[in-house]
């Protein structure tokens, strides 16, 4: 989503919503650019003959475009855009990418209110900043729902960070992934039992101090637990679940059993 009066790049797809339908063509205005137009030939409408341009668009209706290029011979610039080369996976991560960033935008406005800077003087301030580092307003503050640090760790610091972190964690719900291994688990000694159990409870407390990330451990037959961990994204869940297998087999190992981990997708 656009943060400033330029021009969107050739290849970009863009949120625009549709001001007139002509029998040639569809005049849209763009959305994350403000006060510019963009242009839909009939021929990019649809894939195929277009016989009724109204069959496929009306007034008013949101769409998602694919930027062709930039018409410079036109006195405002008119961006040239194409309804058929956008598919139905990149139309839905758009929209879905154009709420987020909706959404984050009305949140730096609350965390704004909160030490009287107005939209535009947050963007100033650290706005600009936190899109550099993150990619995205939205994705800063999931950042920092998931892990209140992740400000500080990038040197931000102000009496807007505690407002920041406290409106994310309000209204941001962390996305997760969910994964899971089996880790074998076998001992001959006397005590082996009690020595499997702490086996388990050392790869649980390792995995618990990783902020955000969740553990469970099941038993689904001897010699046979399974690991499940639920973490922010699938290379730290990914990695977490090793690790703890890892202590786990360690623990045991120490203690004259032996341990396999086994992962399956």
């Amino acid at each position: 989503m656009a943060y400033t009066n330029e021009l969107p790049e050739e290849g970009e797809l863009v949120i625009a919503t549709v001001r007139q339908v002509k029998n040639f063509g569809v005049v849209v205005t763009l959305d994350e650019y403000p006060d510019k137009e963009g242009f839909i030939h009939i021929a990019e409408v649809a894939s195929g003959w277009v016989k009724y341009i109204r069959d496929h668009v009306r007034e008013g209706q949101k769409v998602v475009c694919k930027v062709l290029g930039i018409d410079e011979r036109k006195k405002n610039k008119v961006v040239d855009l194409s309804l058929k080369a956008v598919n139905e996976h990149q139309k839905r991560d758009k929209i879905q990418l154009w709420k987020s960033e909706q959404k984050a935008q009305k949140l730096l406005e609350l965390v704004g209110k909160e030490v009287n800077l107005d939209y535009p003087r947050c963007l100033e301030e650290f706005g600009f900043d936190l899109l550099s580092d993150f990619g995205s307003l939205f994705k800063a503050f999931e950042a920092v729902a998931i892990k209140e640090e992740a400000l500080s760790e990038l040197g931000y610091e102000g009496d807007w960070t505690a407002h920041f972190i406290r409106i994310a964690k309000e209204n941001i719900v962390p996305p997760y992934v969910e994964i899971s291994g089996i880790v074998e688990l076998t001992s001959r000694e006397p005590n082996g039992i009690v020595h499997i159990k702490e086996a388990l409870e050392g790869a649980s407390e390792a995995l618990s101090k990783t902020e955000g990330v969740k553990m469970d451990i099941l038993y689904t037959g001897a010699p046979k637990y399974r690991i499940i961990v639920s973490a922010p994204d699938y290379k730290m869940a990914e990695g977490l679940l090793q690790d703890a297998a890892q202590v786990a087999i360690d623990h045991l190992t120490e203690k004259g059993g032996t341990g396999k981990f086994i992962r399956k997708s």
